[in-house]
């Protein structure tokens, strides 16, 4: 993934760089923190670009753990 020229970002114009991030997801009053995950990022304005597939993993991972914050509550 490193090696593959990526174009810059859409936002801001500034240079993409492959990176581990961490994001946060709030609802219904519930945190969730994925962390340890790749995702481009551009250097000057912070958007997070995913390869292919990998924002549909990421909501489907958080989906799971919110249902089960959930299911633990009832």
């Amino acid at each position: 993934m490193k090696a593959l020229m990526k174009p810059p970002c859409s936002e801001c114009g500034g240079q993409v760089k492959w990176e581990t991030i961490t994001q946060e997801f709030e609802k219904e009053g519930v945190s969730i923190k994925l962390s340890g995950f790749k995702a481009w990022v551009c250097v000057r304005c912070g958007e997070i670009y995913f390869e292919p597939g990998g924002a549909e993993k990421v909501a489907q991972a958080v989906n799971c753990l919110f249902a089960l914050a959930s299911a633990d509550g009832t």
